[in-house]
C-alpha cells in the first residue's frame, strides 16, 4: 500500500510523542514493503530541536505553508491507497478536505490525543484540528486510547467506524544497553512537564524523594516550570532524545509511568513510554487506570501505585525481583507491542475498510 500521512511531527521528539509513535509506526511499514510520504509543516520550535531530516525508505515533505505544498500534496495522494490526518496536525482542515476530494480508497483521520480531544469538546473548548461536521466523513477513525473514548469518538463526533491503534516500540531502538552514570537511579521518570499529571507526578515522584533522600532520583523531559518543586535528590535531564532512551531506562532500578488525567480517566491509554521501558527489561510502576491489564499483567509484569507508600515499597524490593519484573514485561512487549505489530493491524484495517469499499461500489 501506499500510504500519506498528514501529521504533527516526525522530524522532532521535542516536546511531544507523536514523533517517536511515527518514527517506529513508519519504519515497520516501511520494512513489510509499503510506501510511506509523510507531510509536516516546517514549524520554528520543531526545526530548532530537529533530530530527524529524512525518512529512511520513505519520504519526508517539510513545507512552510499549506498553498506551498498542496501541489505536492495532491501529486502524492492521486495514487495512494490510504490517507490519514492525525491531531494537532496544524493544516488538519486543509489536509480533510484536499483528502476527500481525492480518490484514496481510505480516508482516516488518528487521534493521537483521543481523551484531551472530547474533554475539549465537553467543556466547548475548540479543536484545532475537527472541523463542524466532526469525524463523519472519514472512512476509518483510529484512536491511541480504547475503551470509553471509541465510544466518544461515535457519540460526539459522528465517527462511523472506529479501532483502537494503541502505541507501540520499536525494539531496534529501545533496547537494553549499559547503563549510564548520569542516568543511574533508584526510580526515573521520563515525559514532558503536563499541568494535569502535575499532583501525581508529585505523589508518585516528588514526595517519595523528599522522604527518601538515600535515594536518586532522575527526572527527563522538557517544558518544566522554575517552581517545579526540585528535591536535592531529583536530577533534572531537560531533553531525552529517543537514541538516549534506551540509556536511561537501563540505568533505572525502576521508573515510573504517570498518565494524563484526562487519559486515565477514558481507560485504556498505555504510553509509548511503557512500551519502551519494557523493552528496555526496565521494571515499571505505573497509576492506575481501566485497561491495563490488557498489556500488562499487574504484579508479574508491571507495579501499580496509588500512592507515595506504595512507591517507598517497590523501591525496597531486590534487584533480582525487579530483574524478574522487567523482564517478563519486555517479553510481553516483544511478543505483542512493537512497531511491526501495530503496522500489520493498520494495513489489516486499511484492507478491512477498503474492501468494504469496493463491495459496496460492486452492489
Amino acid at each position: 500500500m501506499k500510504v500519506v500521512i498528514f501529521g504533527l511531527a516526525i522530524s522532532s521528539s521535542w516536546g511531544n510523542g507523536h514523533a517517536t509513535l511515527w518514527r517506529g509506526l513508519c519504519a515497520a511499514l516501511i520494512a513489510q514493503g509499503h510506501r510511506v510520504v509523510f507531510f509536516e509543516r516546517d514549524t520554528e520550535w520543531y526545526a530548532a530541536h530537529r533530530d530527524l531530516h529524512h525518512l529512511p525508505g520513505g519520504r519526508l515533505v517539510l513545507y512552510c505553508g499549506w498553498a506551498d505544498v498542496l501541489p505536492a500534496a495532491r501529486r502524492e495522494l492521486a495514487d495512494a491507497d490510504a490517507g490519514i490526518v492525525t491531531s494537532y496536525c496544524p493544516d488538519a482542515l486543509a489536509a480533510s478536505a484536499l483528502l476527500m476530494h481525492s480518490s484514496v480508497a481510505v480516508r482516516a483521520f488518528y487521534d493521537l490525543d483521543t481523551p484531551v480531544t472530547l474533554a475539549n469538546l465537553a467543556t466547548g473548548q475548540a479543536v484545532s484540528y475537527i472541523g463542524t461536521r466532526g469525524l463523519r466523513d472519514y472512512d476509518l477513525v483510529l484512536s491511541y486510547t480504547g475503551g470509553a473514548a471509541l465510544e466518544g469518538l461515535c457519540q460526539q463526533l459522528g465517527a462511523r467506524r472506529v479501532a483502537p491503534l494503541y502505541g507501540s516500540v520499536n525494539p531496534g531502538v529501545h533496547h537494553e544497553v549499559d547503563p549510564a552514570p548520569a542516568y543511574r537511579s533508584d526510580l526515573s521518570y521520563l515525559g514532558t512537564f503536563a499541568a494535569d499529571r502535575q499532583a501525581a507526578l508529585e505523589e508518585l515522584f516528588v514526595a517519595p524523594a523528599r522522604q527518601l533522600p538515600e535515594r536518586r532520583f532522575v527526572l527527563g523531559g522538557s517544558g518544566y516550570p522554575a517552581n517545579f518543586p526540585w528535591t536535592p535528590n531529583i536530577y533534572f535531564v531537560r531533553h531525552m532524545p529517543p537514541a538516549e532512551h534506551p540509556a536511561f531506562y537501563s540505568s533505572s532500578r525502576l521508573t515510573l509511568n504517570v498518565t494524563r488525567s484526562a487519559m486515565a480517566i477514558m481507560g485504556h491509554c498505555p504510553s509509548g513510554r511503557l512500551f519502551e521501558a519494557a523493552a528496555c527489561g526496565t521494571a515499571i510502576l505505573t497509576d492506575r487506570w481501566q485497561g491495563l491489564d490488557a498489556f500488562f499483567e499487574p504484579g508479574s509484569e508491571i507495579l501499580l501505585a496509588r500512592d507515595r507508600r506504595d512507591v517507598a515499597q517497590a523501591l525496597e524490593l531486590s534487584d533480582g525481583e525487579l530483574g524478574r519484573i522487567g523482564n517478563a514485561a519486555r517479553e510481553r512487549a516483544l511478543a505483542e507491542h512493537t512497531a511491526a505489530h501495530r503496522a500489520r493491524e493498520l494495513v489489516q484495517l486499511l484492507h478491512s475498510v477498503a474492501a468494504k469499499a469496493l463491495a459496496r461500489a460492486g452492489d
